[in-house]
């Protein structure tokens, strides 16, 4: 019998306000069992139209293309990734932020073990994702 990984609690993901230890959250995220795959993630905020999407990544994780119907950023809190989007190559380090328009294709790796805070805002309140078959959709 497989038995499935849970967290001991699950917080609210939307309320009036939410406050987050992200030191702590990655440490959280290292300590999990799915962590063994290379890359673990937890949603941190989740509403109608936006969502905030925490990612611990081992270096060499790789996320294939994929789309999102939502604008995206992507703060590199720690570690060194790429994401390659509108045919350009982009090398995030910490403190880097990047932004997309919805439904710009886009791919990432990890070049070292990195932690990674994603943002997706959906035009009202849409968040559906879409695959095309290019990959995980990132809701």
């Amino acid at each position: 019998m497989v038995v499935a990984h849970r967290r001991p609690h699950t917080p609210p993901m939307a309320s009036p306000f939410l406050e987050f230890d992200l030191t702590s959250e990655v440490d959280q995220l290292h300590d999990e069992p799915t962590w063994n795959t290379g890359q673990n993630a937890r949603t941190l905020i989740k509403y109608d139209d936006l969502r905030v999407v925490l990612m611990a990544l081992k270096a060499g994780a790789k996320i294939p293309a994929h789309k999102a119907n939502g604008r995206i950023s992507i703060q590199l809190l720690s570690g060194h990734i790429r994401l390659n989007a509108s045919e350009r190559a982009f090398d995030l380090l910490p403190g880097s932020l990047l932004a997309l328009d919805h439904r710009a294709p886009h791919d990432l790796e990890a070049l070292e073990e990195s932690a990674v805070l994603l943002t997706i805002a959906w035009p009202g309140g849409r968040h559906e994702s879409i695959n095309d078959n290019d990959g995980p959709s990132q809701t």
